[in-house]
């Protein structure tokens, strides 16, 4: 191993970037990340300990800078929603583009890729297609690739467990269509950041690609059934020959947190077998076993159960609004602002922790049932809805989903911004604020913010303020009692 060997990791706000990174620092390699929103890097536990570099694949004038002196890339990149699945694979296609011609051009010695599993020779689904065409693309720049390909990738927090686990969860007797029944071989995370490590010092893995799969080949069906034995449930699958992906995303929008935008293309390549053909993977890295899906389950619930979830799938922007850039509040201009002061006999931090802790299990304070219903309206319309939860219980860090909302910015022990990610006519904002006023009392300050979109931003605002004034006020005085109650 190169002591001082440069890694570039891409994809760090997702679900596998965020979790190599900290391996890689663990191994000893210099390591720089590449993020188009860096402020959405705030929080995460080795940001101190690697170096940042803001840039969008899909702009090459910025990448050069990033891959400047590096020696081993890793892009895990990939879209999953737009306005049409064209749009998401051609969208795939022209980062993979810019990536690879940046990283010829700054010699760069490897790229490390995670695709997808799939036989190229069977009509693979579009989503598919593109993670196997993107390392393709990827060859074509010249740099020795090693591309892992891999199935459901199975850990607390990733979109497949999530999915299984929900449906296992919330429906005791399920209808499962075909898709249920075709062949899978899921994968631990902790599997998959073993070999993505381990390929550095293989060089024989270049220019190579290698199918890598738990030691269970099973279908999407045996997944929920053992996922029902290790959580003691008793699950009844009733198959039907015919469901649609349409139909079938609708029935995973309803059952889990997992958007339609979002299950479609999961669902699509469900049509597909996803097994391992090739042997490469057991004769290359001989060093690595293969866990059971069963024995994934047990540790993603292990984490589970100890709030350890270090990230998750909705971690990602495309959790929420596709790709689309982030509408950042930076001018009060053309705000509709309503704002409450309280001040409270509490430290600034008793009051800090008291708005961070909103959301998820725990609930929002005052009219729970109008947060759900507003929930299950925008679920109706397509929206992320109410039940992506969070991650942790107590701690938030920039990017976190909260409910329907988007942590934005945080000041430890004074400040919490979350950005609305349900569907309105315009942008929302709903902040937090905890000024010291003295050794005994804080200024909690709760403000929410609207920028409406056209005239029916107006009448939406305008309609629903009788109802948001009474929840917004009854939400600061149940926070005053809440942190002067955790102070004594």
């Amino acid at each position: 191993m190169k002591e001082n060997l440069r890694c570039l990791v891409t994809g760090v706000t997702g679900y596998i970037g965020g979790r190599l990174v900290p391996e890689l620092l663990k191994k000893g390699y210099q390591v720089r990340v590449l993020s188009r929103d860096t402020d959405r890097l705030q929080g995460r536990p080795w940001i101190n300990d690697v170096e940042v570099v803001e840039a969008d694949v899909l702009q090459a004038e910025t990448l050069p800078t990033a891959l400047q002196d590096i020696d081993v890339a890793y892009y895990l990149i990939h879209s999953m929603s737009g306005k049409s699945s064209s749009e998401f694979y051609n969208r795939d296609i022209q980062a993979a583009r810019n990536f690879g011609q940046a990283a010829s051009q700054q010699n760069v010695d490897r790229i490390i890729y995670l695709g997808g599993l799939g036989d190229p020779d069977d009509e693979l689904s579009e989503h598919l297609a593109s993670r196997q065409k993107t390392g393709s693309i990827l060859r074509e720049s010249g740099i020795a690739v090693t591309e892992f390909r891999a199935a459901i990738v199975v850990g607390s927090g990733s979109k497949s467990f999530e999915m299984v686990r929900y449906l296992t969860e919330r429906v005791p007797i399920m209808i499962c269509p075909s898709w249920v029944y075709s062949k899978v071989q899921p994968i631990a995370i902790r599997n998959v950041l073993q070999y993505l490590i381990s390929a550095i010092d293989k060089p024989k893995t270049k220019d190579m690609i290698v199918e890598i799969g738990g030691s269970s080949v099973i279908t999407y069906a045996d997944m929920m059934k053992i996922y029902a034995s290790v959580n003691g449930l008793k699950r009844i699958l009733i198959p039907v020959p015919v469901l649609s992906p349409t139909l079938s995303s609708h029935w995973v929008h309803w059952m889990t947190p997992i958007p339609a935008s979002l299950a479609r293309p999961l669902i699509e390549g469900l049509k597909n077998d996803v097994i391992v053909q090739s042997e490469k993977a057991k004769e290359l890295f001989p060093e690595i076993t293969p866990l059971s899906y069963k024995r994934a389950v047990e540790l993603a619930m292990a984490r589970i159960d100890t709030d350890d979830v270090e990230t998750t799938w909705n971690d990602a922007l495309i959790s929420s609004k596709g790709d689309e850039e982030p509408v950042i509040l930076k001018t009060k201009e053309g705000l509709t602002i309503e704002r409450r002061i309280r001040t409270i006999h509490s430290s600034p931090q008793r009051v800090f922790e008291t708005f961070s802790s909103l959301g998820g299990e725990k609930g929002w304070p005052v009219f729970q049932w109008a947060w759900k219903l507003r929930g299950i309206m925008d679920r109706l319309v397509g929206g992320v809805g109410f039940r992506r939860g969070r991650r942790h219980p107590t701690e938030l860090r920039v990017g976190d989903a909260l409910d329907f909302w988007r942590v934005e910015t945080i000041n430890p022990g004074k400040l919490l911004r979350l950005r609305a990610e349900m569907k309105v006519p315009g942008k929302a904002w709903l902040e937090f604020q905890a000024i010291e006023q003295d050794a005994q009392t804080t200024k909690l300050v709760q403000t929410a913010y609207f920028a409406p979109k056209g005239l029916f931003g107006l009448v939406y605002w305008y309609g629903l303020y009788p109802f948001h004034s009474l929840i917004f006020s009854r939400m600061i005085e149940a926070l005053a009692r809440q942190a002067e109650n955790n102070e004594s």
